[in-house]
């Protein structure tokens, strides 16, 4: 086993207007039980009283930059730390949200008990449901204890089941040195963007040596409902763009691998879903977008996979203008009795039930009102 105690972690945080949450975040960093840590801190024009909370604690702690830098969004941001960043490992923390003392200490000492040095780690997270409301809840992720690949190192097509949640790009930690050998970096879209969603594809397709720890550090805050819905009426078109950014990413890379396709389609499903709950599919634009992102799926793999809902296979061939296509649905009704009993296990009865009586209220509206 390696020694990891002088590993330095460069840890890269992109502020904007986070003045109610930087303190828990920054404390959270501090309190790592792996001392050797840079904290990156990058001011990106916030117009809150973020940028003297950081200073603050800079002047407390040798180990905190702060960077200040006129509003550019997430991507540059971020990409600014990466340039500035000195250790050997990169992370993430956005300053919403915390992480809890063992993340670094854990994940380094993991990544040593393998014989060559791996280009990623990765781990599930901790979701902070409903955050900042009395019915704040901390579950599991929908990932954890689903990542079982035959053998560790591995490369993504044997876990390709991480390709299809959420993006959780910072419950991970990349080897600098990577990135730097793939030129890897963020989309530079304005705002925050979903920065996140390429950066997803270029790291995780790209590794040769991906390791995994099943213990949840990274405490995600989620969007509440209200927030959610009205970031999906005033971004509607967004999700397409960046499941189609992805699928750039994939093509330039290379992968013609069927698990990673199959993936992806997933999210494509996924994220139209989330478009449909709030706008049909009478909306032109919203139309046109569906189209566009079937055209560039394998329609074989769509049809053949077995989790993907059959009336989102018929909304599938009726926007491709194909005839209707025979669907089993014992396959499909089988997996959702798997993924309840998963449910049970990992976030208990309350939020299965509440998890199941969603599906069945949206179900129709997900499907394109099929």
């Amino acid at each position: 086993m390696r020694n990891v105690d002088n590993q330095l972690v460069s840890i890269i945080v992109p502020v904007f207007n986070a003045e109610p949450y930087l303190a828990q975040c920054l404390d959270s960093i501090l309190a790592q039980t792996h001392r050797e840590l840079e904290v990156i801190c990058l001011n990106d024009g916030s117009t809150d009283g973020s940028l003297a909370i950081m200073q603050a604690y800079a002047a407390r702690d040798e180990r905190i930059r702060v960077i200040d830098k006129q509003n550019q969004g997430y991507g540059a941001t971020c990409n600014r730390g990466l340039e500035e960043a000195r250790g050997a490992w990169i992370s993430i923390v956005e300053p919403d949200d915390w992480i809890e003392p063992g993340m670094y200490a854990d994940m380094l000492a993991f990544e040593a008990t393998f014989n060559d040095p791996a280009d990623i780690v990765k781990t599930p997270y901790w979701r902070i449901w409903m955050p900042d409301t009395p019915e704040q809840r901390k579950l599991n992720c929908s990932y954890r204890r689903r990542i079982k690949p035959p053998c560790q190192p591995f490369i993504i097509r044997d876990a390709a089941h991480l390709l299809t949640h959420h993006p959780s790009i910072w419950s991970a930690i990349y080897r600098k040195g990577f990135l730097e050998k793939h030129g890897i970096r963020f989309r530079e879209y304005p705002g925050a963007g979903w920065a996140d969603n390429p950066f997803l594809i270029e790291t995780l397709c790209q590794a040769e040596r991906i390791v995994y720890l099943d213990e949840p550090y990274y405490c995600y805050r989620e969007e509440t409902p209200e927030k959610s819905k009205s970031f999906a009426l005033n971004n509607t078109l967004l999700p397409f763009d960046r499941w189609n950014d992805m699928m750039d990413a994939l093509e330039r890379i290379g992968t013609r691998d069927e698990a990673v396709l199959r993936a992806h389609n997933s999210r494509g499903f996924t994220y139209l879903g989330g478009v449909l709950e709030e706008v049909d599919l009478t909306n032109d634009e919203v139309r046109a977008a569906a189209t566009r992102m079937f055209e560039r799926m394998d329609t074989d793999l769509v049809l053949s996979d077995a989790e993907i809902p059959p009336g989102c296979k018929r909304m599938f061939a009726e926007l491709r203008s194909m005839p209707e296509p025979y669907v089993r649905s014992a396959p499909y009704a089988w997996g959702l009795v798997k993924q309840g009993l998963y449910n049970l296990r990992n976030v208990g009865p309350w939020f299965t039930l509440r998890t199941f009586k969603k599906y069945v209220t949206r179900k129709s509206s997900r499907e394109g009102g099929k």
